[in-house]
């Protein structure tokens, strides 16, 4: 390897001996070279922005150039059928997990696919998004999504319910769902901590329903049967997929 090495770096600098504007290319291949040896596998160290470029590649290569008419239609504006709430975790991408094609579905990812009830101050940006989905792109169901292995419902059932935090926000954001940690634990209290967080997992995406009947425009929706709610439920550790809704039992408001 040491002696590939050495010779790997004579031929760069005869090439650049013969030909000067070649010195950024050269620097960037001895670096290239540098950290391959550096890997205890002999292989080329991560590189992020390399990963980033050959993803767009294939992506417009396999996809954008051989689907343009969808492209093109999308070009003029968007139609999602679905509003979609899922987890930031890295392993449950709902377009990858769903096959949503690019225009199928409005999605608003966060940590544990937290759904937080109507405040116009500390909660704007989640309402922004349900107004703009349910009232401008007209989706025809809203979708919430839990999963298996979910870090924020651990989280959720590790801290404790007052007293000081030791984050800046995630135990607040995650007690959002603090009433389903207050329901599974009064129903599955006896039950090991790993079979809490799966209720709690599922318990946590009823209250998140719930939460979104207490914005005006959904509740109209529902009403008006326009708009529809579902859970959902991702186990990737099995590779199961369960999908519910809710019976709210609402009726047309009314003056006397």
């Amino acid at each position: 390897m040491g002696k590939d090495y050495k010779e790997a770096i004579a031929g760069l600098e005869r090439l650049l001996s013969e030909k000067g504007d070649l010195k950024p290319v050269a620097a960037s291949k001895v670096e290239q070279i540098t950290a391959q040896l550096q890997t205890p596998d002999g292989q080329p160290a991560f590189d992020p922005v390399e990963r980033i470029k050959t993803g767009y590649i294939h992506f417009k290569k396999e996809k954008f150039d051989k689907n343009p008419a969808l492209y093109g239609e999308l070009a003029k504006g968007q139609s999602p059928k679905f509003m979609v709430f899922a987890c930031s975790d890295s392993r449950v991408c709902p377009s990858h997990v769903l096959d949503f094609q690019p225009g199928e579905a409005f999605v608003v990812r966060n940590v544990a696919n937290m759904v937080p009830p109507y405040d116009k101050t500390r909660y704007a940006g989640v309402g922004a998004a349900i107004e703009y989905a349910v009232l401008h792109l007209k989706v025809e169901y809203i979708v919430v999504i839990g999963h298996s292995a979910c870090g924020g419902i651990k989280g959720l059932l590790s801290f404790p319910d007052e007293g000081p935090t030791s984050t800046d926000f995630i135990e607040d954001w995650v007690k959002i769902a603090l009433p389903a940690k207050n329901k599974v634990k009064s129903e599955h209290g006896s039950e090991p901590f790993p079979e809490l967080c799966a209720y709690c997992e599922k318990e946590a995406v009823n209250v998140h329903l719930g939460n979104l009947l207490s914005y005006p425009f959904v509740r109209q929706g529902l009403v008006n049967k326009t708009l529809g709610l579902k859970g959902g439920y991702y186990d990737f550790v099995k590779g199961t997929f369960e999908l519910w809704g809710l019976d709210f039992g609402l009726s047309p408001s009314f003056s006397v």
